[in-house]
């Protein structure tokens, strides 16, 4: 019961000094004792289980048990045909358990990027961990806008809130004190004020505690059962394909069962004709198209991750390529984020500061306005890495540079008491020991809200009385340094007697000075903003310093021309939900806005029909970045309570990022999009030809076990292989893809029907002409049946006509992935050999079937022969046809589109 004992108990018990943290050492041995610091979910599916999951189809029952039939009906000849039924579908097994793993890995592995981060105090140091190695007697940070990742007995708290609804039910965060102590071993989780418990969130103050349960030891894992759900992984995307997939398997077996029936009335054998109809409806329905999507978007994600852009859940990535509008925060995203003091201003005293150099003398007033912004931080510079918000990590440089240096002032100044930075006041305060049981508070923030809380200001070392002749030259001078794109802040101080609380601090303050500040625009930037102008994206600033500032850097980057583009967050909140919403289109800036006014933005622009991506950081940035359609979180700067209400999370905080994002989710959509219709092609060829030699009263131009074959070479590796196409490098310059559009949109669909007809219509000229050469071609219709009267003449034909058809079927599919691979450029504008993976699909399909047929005994079993060269020249001639026309359609519709 660690919530009845002291701190000092605690830390005992635990044996860690809260000063030093655990060792590495200690730690390591702490993980092998306790294990990782994670829930224990259900067990993965074996590959056995994956296996059979694989066989679970009615049609795979059907086909499975149309092989027993055969075999029974005809011990002597039937074996090999089942045989190779049997193998397909075991491969086929095979293939789909292969991609369901490399889809799980990589989801796996996208969890593992997103795994929480957590700050301890190890070996001395404050360093940023993965929460999953936490350990019972870890020192743990606390600061607003982090995810409690264990069960913690604090030991310090100021002001700290945490937000328990996932344990209490109440939304509103309870109010934590590291001293309170009970004896009452019965008291409610929301009555424990001493402790913080796993999946909980700091919503305000900060603190630190002592871990004191990890994994299934804690409050949350007493309930891990009832979190133990099954989530389902599939994407919109997916779900809509998989819809689709269904209603064309509807429409194939409908053909199928025509097909049979129509066999039936032709008396043709029954059992062939079963056989023939139930191997074209396997091959014919899409049934790996899901399979083939998780692969895309799940390497889609990985690709992304190398550039910066985790993505969290995949239907983001098919969102990506809509995007038309992004959101972004101006602060290291579109900058530097390396803020540096350029400009110190005490009354009637305004100074530059050096971009390099130190150890600057300051006079009485400079040296306590940099003496309270140094107090007045929670940022630090350790062996030269700095840590914490850039703004107060400029002011402590600042420090450093006039030789007062923070750990110093730390030490001398101890704070006892604060009232952290939240937006709507825009200050900071802190409460430090002056000596003599003398206090000070030091305040930090917007200097207009300062002013408002002032009545004296400093001057060379004297307090005196504030004068709006005063207010007016400090607004002025800062009314300046923004015109000159400089973030201002500005720092107040007031003396007391005693400790007082946060509600006290901001009143009667004395007025020092302001700083000005810049952080540079990004250099890579400006050429990512003309690439989304180019592309149909409109950028938009969003920040909060004020106007003229936020213009300078927009007019600079090429977002904004003037500020008439641009509004502040007062500004908005005079117009009415209409009036803004009907001029949103207007601005490109919005400054000195509050995280309330951001959800007002985005659900203006998306009121307007746009999809619309946001940034954010901050606590309060959740609700806008949740309603924007995609939520993009900073892997910096940002909070855990951001990047968990995120789509998406930016490791270097770029914008460049999120526009290379984009590029990456449309060329994705584009690889799911022409893989889906290559296999629509394909399938639609063998069901045309099938069809057409039935109504034509042929014997059929190819067997099931050849059916089964075509669409074991061609609906794996090529359409894979599609999946991942390297991409168009012009994505960036049309137009984002409408949303609602369907996949056959701008002619898809009528390609893949042309495509298809002509991979149906040439297999059956070519079984045709295979017959022919045979001179057999008048008794056509009756082959079959000669054959298994013991006609040599018959079976040879037939073997010719059909080896024909089933090279022509399968290399003509092979050809006609290589045009798949864009819409709108030639095989030859793109580069024939960009795409290796798909050329060595190609050269593995058509190797395939040069064995097949030269090989007699897979040939026999096949029902195939070795076909002469002219033949190939037939073959090859006819598979080329469907890839040439679809090219020769490229061509024509750009020159009517030019014209």
């Amino acid at each position: 019961m660690w919530f009845t004992k002291s701190q000092n108990d605690v830390l005992k018990e635990l044996n860690v000094d809260p000063k030093v943290g655990l060792t590495t050492d200690e730690v390591n041995a702490r993980l092998q004792k306790y294990g990782q610091n994670k829930l224990k979910g259900k067990s993965k599916k074996t590959l056995l289980q994956l296996f059979i999951a694989q066989l679970q189809d009615m049609l795979i029952y059907v086909l499975i048990a149309a092989a027993v039939i055969n075999l029974i009906v005809d011990i002597k000849h039937g074996w090999t045909d089942a045989l190779i039924i049997m193998a397909v579908v075991l491969i086929n097994a095979v293939v789909g358990v292969v991609q369901e793993s490399k889809a799980e890995k990589a989801l796996e592995a996208l969890q593992q990027m997103t795994t929480p981060k957590s700050l301890v105090r190890r070996n001395g140091e404050v360093i940023e961990v993965n929460s999953e190695d936490l350990v019972p007697g870890d020192i743990l940070v606390i600061d607003a806008g982090r995810f409690i990742p264990a069960d913690v007995r604090l030991i310090e708290s100021a002001n700290l809130q945490i937000e328990e609804s996932a344990l209490t039910g109440e939304s509103v965060p309870s109010e934590k004190n590291a001293d309170f102590i009970t004896k009452d071993e019965k008291i409610p989780v929301g009555d424990k004020e001493n402790m913080a418990f796993m999946s909980t969130m700091a919503t305000y103050g900060r603190g630190e505690g002592v871990v004191v349960g990890t994994g299934m030891e804690t409050e949350i894992g007493k309930i891990a059962k009832i979190l133990d759900e099954d989530e389902s992984t599939l994407t919109p995307l997916q779900i809509k394909l998989d819809e689709l997939g269904k209603i064309l398997g509807y429409i194939a077996m409908g053909i199928c069962a025509v097909i049979f029936v129509v066999g039936i009335i032709q008396k043709r054998p029954i059992l062939e004709m079963f056989m023939t109809s139930i191997s074209l409806a396997v091959a014919a329905i899409p049934e790996g198209l899901v399979a083939i999507v998780a692969i895309v978007l799940a390497m889609g994600v990985n690709k992304m991750s190398k550039k910066n852009a985790i993505v969290r859940k995949l239907p983001a990535v098919e969102t990506l390529g809509a995007v038309n509008i992004i959101c972004s925060d101006k602060t290291g995203t579109l900058t530097q984020n390396k803020m540096t003091v350029v400009k110190t201003y005490t009354l009637d005293n305004l100074r530059n500061i050096p971009s390099e150099g130190r150890d600057f003398v300051a006079n009485k007033d400079e040296a306590e306005l940099i003496r309270s912004f140094v107090l007045c931080s929670d940022a630090s510079i350790d062996s030269g890495q700095d840590i914490g918000d850039p703004t107060e990590v400029a002011l402590v440089v600042l420090g450093d540079r006039f030789n007062l240096e923070k750990n110093t002032l730390n030490a001398e100044y101890k704070r006892v008491s604060e009232n952290p930075f939240d937006s709507d006041r825009k200050l900071m305060s802190t409460l430090n020991e002056e000596g003599d049981g003398k206090y000070r508070v030091h305040t930090k923030g917007a200097i207009d809200n300062i002013l408002v809380r002032a009545d004296k200001i400093l001057l060379d070392g004297k307090i005196i009385e504030l004068t709006e002749e005063m207010k007016e030259k400090i607004l002025k001078v800062a009314t300046e340094m923004s015109d000159d794109a400089l973030r201002v802040l500005g720092v107040a101080f007031k003396d007391v007697d005693a400790v007082i609380g946060p509600e006290e601090m901001e009143k009667n303050l004395v007025v020092v000075g302001i700083v000005g500040m810049i952080d540079p625009p990004r250099t890579e930037v400006k050429d990512s903003i003309t690439e989304a102008k180019n592309a149909g994206i409109t950028p938009i600033m969003i920040t909060g310093d004020h106007k003229n500032t936020a213009v300078a850097i927009a007019k600079e980057l090429g977002i904004a021309t003037d500020i008439s583009q641009s509004l502040t967050g007062a500004e908005i909140d005079e117009l009415s939900d209409k009036e803004f919403s009907e001029n949103i289109g207007k601005y490109r800036v919005f400054a000195r806005v509050s995280p309330e006014h951001k959800v007002k933005i985005v659900r203006a622009f998306k009121e307007k029909g746009n999809i619309v991506s946001m940034t954010g950081d901050g606590v309060n940035d959740a609700p806008s970045l949740k309603f924007a359609d995609i939520g993009v979180a900073m892997g910096i700067t940002g909070t855990d309570v951001s990047k968990g209400a995120s789509d998406m999370i930016l490791t270097d905080d770029n914008f460049t990022t999120i526009v290379h994002a984009i590029e990456e989710g449309r060329n994705i959509y584009n690889n799911i999009k022409k893989t889906i219709i290559f296999l629509l092609s394909c399938n639609l060829g063998e069901i045309i030809c099938i069809f057409l030699s039935t109504l034509l009263n042929w014997d059929l131009p190819l067997v099931a076990t050849q059916l089964l074959w075509v669409n074991l070479v061609t609906d794996t590796l090529p359409a894979l292989a599609l999946g991942i196409d390297p991409g168009d490098k012009d994505v960036m310059k049309r137009q984002p893809r409408n949303p609602k559009e369907s996949f056959f949109s701008e002619g898809a669909g009528m390609r893949a029907v042309i495509g298809g007809t002509l991979i149906g219509l040439l297999t059956l000229a070519a079984f045709y002409i295979g017959i022919n050469e045979t001179g057999m071609i008048g008794n056509l219709g009756q082959l079959e049946a000669m054959a298994k009267n013991g006609n040599e003449a018959a079976k040879h034909a037939l073997t010719q006509g059909r080896t024909m058809a089933f090279i022509v079927l399968t290399v003509s599919q092979l050809f006609y992935s290589l045009t798949m691979r864009n819409s709108q450029k030639t095989i030859f504008e793109i580069g024939i050999f960009k795409n290796k993976y798909l050329i060595y699909s190609i050269i593995i399909g058509i190797a395939l079937q040069i064995g097949l047929t030269s090989f007699a005994p897979i040939a026999k079993i096949f029902k195939v022969t070795n076909i002469s060269f002219g033949n190939w020249d037939v073959v090859l001639i006819f598979a080329l046809i469907p890839f040439v026309v679809n090219e020769v359609i490229k061509l024509v519709s750009r020159k009517k589109s030019s014209n």
